[in-house]
């Protein structure tokens, strides 16, 4: 059967690096037919809104979907419920996409990149799991009291059922088996109610289904530190929504530039998946073809090899990618000069 992928190129360098993505993929995956939408900014500017119907009903209807950026300084005195942001919560919460998961990858090219020593970070290889569809950014309630001066106050509700906390460690442990079989999950147990609720019930599941699994928890602050400390020291992290927002960045700079990190969103098995890199729409940049390509590049492996079943496909993009790196394919990010579309053709040359 023909397999589709809906394109949300989105704002900011989103477009410049979904471009090179779609010529990456028209090379390696020939048969696969492309859609495309509006999210963020630009769906703003089109229809009032940073998501339509429309849009998360093509989503849902594809087989992937790749993502490019949202956001950015034309929108930000726009209503907060109507923000390009909330096009990207939006679609995470539509199409139940409550796994996200964040590799940080270390390519021996970019091993003198990164801001730590060598001996630190070569050879990283850590996959993040993170909560992405429940926690404090989606409990209620949550808003803005404005009382008189100094009583003013603003509140949101960090909140987890269960269920949430069930199916994303499952994800986390299945993840392991196929890596070194160790999972770290991160809370902040000692001072939040939601931390410790999070602790038992990953815990319990463990106990009832980790066989052969390493399990220890870790305070994410703690976790922080560690992963500029040792980061070697990691194969598989399991974290909710906010803190997982938080160390994956950090995770990303360890391997030289948040250029090179993409990530994937899954929900049930045979539902489509969101994939997009986890950098940010960088208006400073966009429209300039300077945008480092790479993570959309790499978004588009994880598409191959999680949603449209073509490991073998996935597993040549990633060689690709690492072969052009060392041939010496870099740019502004990574300390070079090349363009974005020379980093395409760069990738593609390596295919």
């Amino acid at each position: 059967m023909t397999q589709t992928m809906l394109l949300l190129p989105g704002d900011g360098i989103g477009p410049e690096v979904v471009a090179e993505a779609r010529r990456v993929a028209e090379k390696i995956a020939p048969d696969l037919q492309f859609t495309e939408g509006l999210i963020g900014g630009a769906s703003i500017d089109a229809h009032g809104q940073p998501l339509t119907v429309d849009t998360l009903v093509n989503a849902k209807a594809s087989d992937a979907v790749l993502l490019g950026a949202v956001g950015g300084p034309k929108w930000v005195d726009v209503e907060r419920n109507l923000r390009p942001e909330m096009g990207l919560l939006q679609i995470r919460k539509g199409m139940d996409v409550f796994a996200n998961l964040r590799p940080a990858f270390c390519f021996p090219a970019l091993v003198d990149a990164s801001s730590l020593k060598r001996e630190v970070v070569e050879g990283l290889d850590i996959m993040i799991v993170r909560e992405l569809t429940s926690g404090v950014y989606f409990g209620e309630p949550r808003g803005i009291e404005r009382g008189i001066g100094d009583k003013s106050f603003g509140y949101e509700t960090s909140r987890y059922t269960a269920g949430e906390i069930k199916r994303v460690a499952r994800v986390a442990f299945d993840i392991a088996r196929g890596r070194r079989g160790e999972v770290c999950s991160t809370e902040k147990s000692n001072v939040m109610e939601s931390g410790l609720f999070w602790r038992e019930i990953v815990t319990d599941l463990h106990a009832a289904e980790g066989d052969g699994l390493v399990l220890r928890h870790l305070y994410s602050d703690a976790c922080a530190m560690e992963l500029v400390r040792a980061p070697k020291q990691f194969d598989t992290i399991l974290a909710g929504n906010l803190f997982g927002d938080i160390l994956s960045d950090e995770a990303a700079m360890l391997t030289g530039s948040i250029g090179m990190l993409p990530s994937a969103s899954l929900g049930a098995e045979g539902a489509p998946g969101l994939f997009e890199p986890v950098h940010g729409s960088a208006p400073d940049i966009a429209g300039q073809g300077k945008a480092n390509p790479c993570a959309a590049i790499l978004s588009l492996e994880m598409a191959l090899r999680w949603s449209l079943g073509q490991p073998e496909a996935a597993d040549r993009l990633f060689a690709a990618v690492g072969r052009a790196l060392d041939y010496g394919a870099r740019t502004a990010d990574l300390g070079g000069s090349m363009s974005t579309q020379a980093m395409g053709d760069a990738i593609i040359a390596a295919l």
